[in-house]
């Protein structure tokens, strides 16, 4: 069973897709259901993530103490584990990452919040890294909604979501990881773009040019074919994909050179606007003809 700390958390967790609310708010945080390394029985944990392309990474920090938390032993005793996104459920494979990979991304960690380092110079193990890779086929996952409206706007308010912590990181300079185990950070001030920040903009860009690709191939057709009526909306949510194709490119491109952070943070805003208008308006004309 979970900490008595740890449910009231999962419970909120779940019950809100994802979003937090009171010292975990604006923390970037899933739930990792690993299964016991001696009884065999699942164990759900909320933990703290960095995202790194096609794959999430958790710390096994455990506050810097000398023992690995449970959760760590449990998924090296049986690395198939079960990851809760808020929107999406999945099957991953956990690794364990070692030398220099290990190191690297312990350093983009530390970089954006020196809590991590603060959490290794306390005890002489070497806090492991854990990269987790989804087994799912075909898509990111489970869709938590119970609806294709519903799910619409579960999506979109990821996105949402991921774009208000992206410009957050971007304001303070750091980036805020936490969870229950004590496996986080502590944040501090950086007055540069830092390489764990690079990622999480060029994860989220990519995520969404998936998204809008996966719209225009199968689920725009598709609402075509039962919605005739739906052609000019439809027409103006794939020029709209077009256009934050184009400032998407632009963000990337400010990320892959040098630049200033104020540059960055100027196509940060420049891409909110314009996906916070699309978003709205796809919910708009689309959720009411799933709804019907």
């Amino acid at each position: 069973m979970p900490h008595d700390f740890n449910q009231p958390i999962i419970d909120e967790f779940r019950a809100n897709k994802g979003r937090m609310t009171g010292y975990f708010e604006g923390a970037r945080l899933l739930l990792l259901t690993t299964t016991g390394a001696r009884t065999g029985t699942p164990h759900t944990t909320p933990v703290g993530y960095l995202p790194d392309g096609d794959r999430v990474l958790v710390i096994a920090s455990a506050a810097g103490s000398d023992r690995h938390p449970d959760w760590f032993r449990n998924l090296v005793a049986h690395p198939q584990v079960t990851v809760e996104s808020g929107v999406f459920t999945y099957e991953a494979r956990a690794d364990v990452l070692t030398g220099e990979e290990r190191n690297e991304v312990f350093a983009r960690a530390v970089e954006a919040d020196p809590g991590w380092a603060a959490y290794q110079e306390k005890t002489e193990r070497i806090i492991p890294v854990v990269a987790l890779h989804s087994l799912a086929q075909g898509g990111p996952g489970t869709i938590n909604a119970t609806s294709f409206g519903e799910a619409i706007k579960v999506v979109h308010d990821a996105f949402r979501h991921e774009l208000a912590l992206i410009r957050g990181e971007l304001n303070r300079g750091t980036a805020t990881d936490t969870d229950t185990d004590a496996d986080t950070g502590t944040g501090a001030e950086s007055s540069t773009l830092g390489a764990q920040l690079r990622v999480n903009c060029l994860t989220f860009c990519q995520g969404l040019h998936n998204h809008h690709t996966g719209e225009d191939t199968v689920l725009f057709p598709l609402i075509a074919e039962r919605h005739p009526g739906s052609d000019a909306a439809l027409t103006r949510l794939r020029e709209e994909h077009d256009q934050i194709a184009t400032l998407v490119d632009a963000l990337r491109e400010t990320l892959t050179t040098p630049t200033d952070p104020a540059t960055t943070r100027a196509e940060v805003n420049r891409l909110t606007a314009a996906l916070e208008a699309h978003l709205t308006y796809e919910e708009q004309e689309l959720i009411p003809l799933f709804d019907a």
